[in-house]
């Protein structure tokens, strides 16, 4: 089936005819990111990312076709029109709203770091403190000052293309070694292995990792930060034209807010609450 057209998100009811419930949305995925959004078995998608995809579809009244897509190419295939939107964990930020838009946001993760229990890194201050960059700019620095004594010299991994590498090139340049990783599995393996110190990267991608059981004897530690260069938060990803596309997701994710949906399915995948505050 065609993926929709732009028109037919709004329901034309012209004659008593909902033309949008016929539709699809095709939204994009990564499939590597848990719990936000995994290949589980049979090799179906799973996650918080599917289930919150497939809500705000019925909310809009279209079907959902969700793929899978790596993450280094996900915007530029949007831009491709291979698919209508995006639905990866993947914040907001200043960079992607000048190439893309989105909607939302829908939810609201700061980062940490992964690391061993018996690694020096575990007593990283700021454990349990969350910390906002635009709104506690001074004390959120602060925190992040606190920790550079027992990063120095250390090997971290990020995934490529988040605000992780971002981060820790404002933060933590000429500090620690920062080591790019094509997806989080990658760097979760080498941590494993010893070849790093930590991973830094979303706090509810870690609390995701913990629940493996190779990772019983690992902990999420350090300030948790959001606001920023981390973002506005995590929004669904949009070509610029989709103008009514946005406007119709914006209200569902609004709804859904509202009526304390995101909130059970953060509970559901996260075990904390991460549905963004109204």
């Amino acid at each position: 089936m065609r993926s929709f057209a732009l028109a037919a998100i709004v329901a034309t009811v012209a004659g008593g005819v909902t033309a949008a419930q016929d539709r699809v949305i095709k939204i994009a995925t990564e499939g590597a990111y848990a719990p936000w959004n995994f290949t589980g078995a049979g090799g179906k998608l799973e996650g918080f990312d599917i289930d919150l995809a497939n809500e705000l579809c019925r909310r809009i009244k279209v079907k959902c076709e969700i793929v899978a897509q790596d993450w280094d190419g996900i915007i530029p295939a949007l831009q491709a029109k291979k698919y209508d939107a995006i639905m990866a964990g993947m914040s907001i930020t200043d960079d992607r709203k000048q190439v893309i838009d989105f909607a939302g946001p829908y939810a609201d993760s700061p980062n940490g770091f992964l690391v061993a229990k018996d690694s020096p890194l575990a007593k990283m201050p700021g454990t349990g403190q969350t910390y906002n960059l635009v709104s506690q700019q001074a004390e959120a620095e602060k925190a992040i000052e606190a920790t550079k004594p027992l990063l120095k010299g250390k090997t971290i991994g990020v995934q490529v293309s988040t605000t992780h590498p971002v981060f820790a090139e404002k933060y933590l340049k000429g500090i620690a070694e920062i080591r790019e990783y094509k997806t989080t599995e990658a760097h979760d393996l080498d941590l494993l292995a010893g070849r790093i110190d930590a991973v830094l990267a979303d706090a509810t991608a870690i609390i995701g990792t913990l629940g493996k059981p190779e990772f019983k004897d690992y902990a999420l530690v350090g300030p948790a930060v959001t606001g920023g260069i981390q973002g506005d938060g995590v929004g669904i990803g949009l070509r610029k034209e989709d103008a009514e596309l946005k406007q119709k997701l914006n209200e569902a994710i609004n709804a859904a807010t509202q009526d304390g949906t995101i909130q059970n399915l953060s509970m559901k995948w996260f075990k904390i609450d991460i549905a963004p505050k109204t």
